[in-house]
């Protein structure tokens, strides 16, 4: 298929009885055609490493019900002002060294500002870019002029989730609004960035409020070059810290639906991997899922470690994905520096 075909074949025009349709289907069934759609656009067995730093801890203004850095929950995650440049370009040449080629630093911030700390993440993303990395951030709210800085600072991607719903969305959030996002992401857009956008399932969501947001991100005008598929980490002293845990197969519902809808998409299984089995996050991949993260920490829940996710590759014979590597996404297409592409291996160290 021809990259004009194939950006013909992308859809940005389904239906919440579409989605439906897919989402309900018998789980075996629904793995094996989002099976299929994987591999006629993406390589199998190829599996994009990314790793998450927070750079900027905790004290944050917003009220989201998840997130035990809300500076009105009490919980043991300590706040920390915004790291030094030494200390983020050596978390991300330690996370190079592991075998990730996509570095992404979060900063509980409510949105950017224009001050000296803002200057800073944007040396920070200069510095991480020269290593040869895809950086990635996740700010909070941008302007068009913010996010224009950002990209010409080296900016690969943006990460701004839309959580869940917009009818769901104000029992999560009430700090922000849902157009707030959309805004963000549009920002993000026009200034050339890839956007990376996805949500968390396990909040009390129904059903429908996950169809829903996938039918959002999937008529967007252009699908995001990356979506997040979280599991709820519950944490003590948040408002859903009572929350039971995610299930595998609404995880791989979730993956091989988002697989479907967006097959030129990067789907990653993001939070909640600490908690599943190998053979568990094997039914995510074979689902769609090509991208995780992998270090000790993501932000401030655990994760799995580069040596645990070593071991999983060899078993499962999964390779990690190239940086910069050459991707068309709904007709956008992201360059691949030549001189910036490396091949990778995960390592235990």
């Amino acid at each position: 298929m021809t990259d004009a075909q194939l950006t013909a074949s992308l859809r940005t025009d389904w239906t919440m009885d579409e989605i439906r349709a897919i989402y309900y289907k018998p789980v075996l069934e629904l793995i094996v055609e989002a099976a299929q759609v994987h591999k006629q656009h993406q390589a199998t067995g190829e599996v994009q490493v990314c790793t998450l730093l927070s750079v900027k801890t905790g004290g944050c203004p917003e009220d989201c019900a998840y997130c035990p850095q809300a500076a009105r929950y009490h919980t043991d995650v300590p706040v920390h002002k915004l790291l030094s440049n030494e200390v983020v370009l050596e978390a991300a040449r330690q996370a190079k060294e592991g075998g990730s080629t996509r570095f992404c630093m979060g900063a509980a911030w409510r949105e950017v500002r224009d001050n000296r700390d803002f200057d800073r993440v944007l040396e920070m993303v200069e510095g991480v870019n020269e290593m040869g990395l895809e950086v990635c951030c996740t700010l909070g709210m941008v302007n068009e002029y913010q996010a224009e800085r950002l990209k010409q600072a080296g900016l690969y991607a943006y990460n701004h989730n839309l959580d869940t719903s917009e009818e769901n969305y104000s029992n999560i959030i009430t700090t922000r609004t849902y157009g707030d996002r959309l805004d963000t992401i549009e920002n993000v857009r026009k200034a050339g960035i890839s956007v990376c956008s996805g949500g968390i399932i396990g909040l009390g969501e129904t059903d429908d409020d996950r169809i829903a947001m996938l039918h959002v991100l999937s008529n967007l005008k252009q699908h995001p070059e990356s979506v997040p598929v979280n599991a709820l980490v519950p944490v003590e002293g948040t408002p859903l810290a009572e929350q039971p845990r995610v299930n595998v197969w609404e995880m791989v519902r979730m993956i091989a639906t988002a697989r479907i809808l967006m097959p030129k998409t990067m789907v990653r299984l993001s939070a909640g991997r600490q908690e599943m089995s190998v053979a568990e996050q094997a039914l995510c991949f074979l689902a769609g899922a090509n991208s995780i993260f992998s270090g000790d920490k993501l932000l401030t829940t655990p994760n799995p470690g580069f040596a645990d996710d070593k071991a999983m590759f060899e078993i499962l014979g999964l390779t990690p994905r190239k940086s910069f590597k050459t991707e068309t996404a709904c007709g956008g297409t992201m360059p691949a520096p030549a001189e910036a592409v490396q091949a990778v291996e995960l390592t235990a160290e």
